[in-house]
């Protein structure tokens, strides 16, 4: 049943969750390049009228790139980026009819030896992966290709949403852990050799350390590196980015070189910072797409 609310607060989100089935919908009428045009030209519009999401964009991207960049490159990196979630967004609706169709015909991938070598040891994966190119595609893809994948993700304030979202993940073939009460779901999909991806580049109420990211301090979750060192599984960074032809490309890297000392602090600095290097270098490679609205550098050291 969904969550107790507040009248105003339940009216709201059922309103949303009405208008959000409605553009499902209708996405899913559409031809592919239909509906990727229609979100093309609503986050045009949406960037003009949305000031503070634009703004806080911009300002992201400033922190980042502002000795790199000039402002008019910025600004023209800000529109990419709400056209890219946009874009994408329509495939993460079609996830139903792209798997019916085959997900082959949409993706491609590099170097998943590394993952079948990592999971032949028994010991799971912890799949480092962000708010990067097309996120749910690829739980999608690694599950339809007969891996046993696991996402934990934290519950949406919109209990419709949030519900929609889960009963996607669990149809397209990986299982959603709720953040915050699945330590014996996690703990279970370890010993029992799953990968289990966990998206760490936001900064969220979780238990973290503050490392660079990007030449400024942000608050990073440690639990990657606090489940590889008590269970020996190893941390596999695995994202997937859009091509220029809108399909996508999921790219494999080799374990995150993790260090052990025996200083449990220092190690857990070190590592996490490993795993946040290994966000801004893909992240630096194709900036468009990820989620530079969200407000990364929230919590200050």
């Amino acid at each position: 049943m969904p969550r107790k609310h507040k009248p105003k607060k339940y009216i709201k989100h059922r309103f949303a969750y009405l208008v959000f089935l409605a553009c499902i919908r209708l996405i899913r009428l559409l031809p592919r390049r239909v509906g990727m045009a229609l979100m093309r030209d609503f986050a045009r519009l949406y960037y003009q009228i949305s000031k503070q999401n634009r703004q806080r964009t911009i300002q992201h991207l400033t922190l980042a790139f502002g000795n790199e960049k000039s402002r008019e490159e910025i600004r023209r990196l800000a529109r990419d980026v709400f056209r890219h979630f946009a874009v994408a967004g329509v495939d993460a609706i079609r996830i139903p009819q792209m798997i019916e169709k085959g997900m082959d015909h949409f993706v491609t991938a590099e170097n998943f030896h590394i993952i079948d070598n990592a999971l032949a040891e028994g010991k799971g994966i912890l799949v480092l992966t962000g708010h990067f190119g097309n996120w749910e595609v690829m739980g999608a893809y690694v599950a339809q290709k007969g891996y046993p994948i696991k996402v934990i993700g934290a519950p949406l304030d919109n209990p419709w949403l949030d519900r929609f979202l889960v009963d996607m993940r669990n149809r397209a073939g990986y299982a959603n852990i709720m953040r915050g009460d699945g330590a014996r779901a996690i703990i279970r999909a370890l010993k029992s050799g799953h990968m289990l991806a966990m998206l760490i580049d936001q900064d969220t109420k979780v238990n973290g350390v503050f490392v660079d990211f990007f030449g400024k301090k942000a608050h990073t979750a440690v639990g990657p590196v606090v489940l590889a060192e008590r269970f020996g599984a190893p941390i596999i960074p695995v994202f997937m980015r859009m091509k220029p032809d809108l399909t996508y490309h999921i790219e494999c890297f080799p374990p995150v070189p993790l260090t052990w000392t025996g200083n449990k602090e220092k190690d857990i600095l070190v590592n996490t910072q490993k795993c946040s290097d290994a966000y801004e270098a893909v992240i630096r490679r194709y900036p468009e797409q990820w989620a530079w609205m969200h407000r990364r550098w929230r919590k200050k050291p």
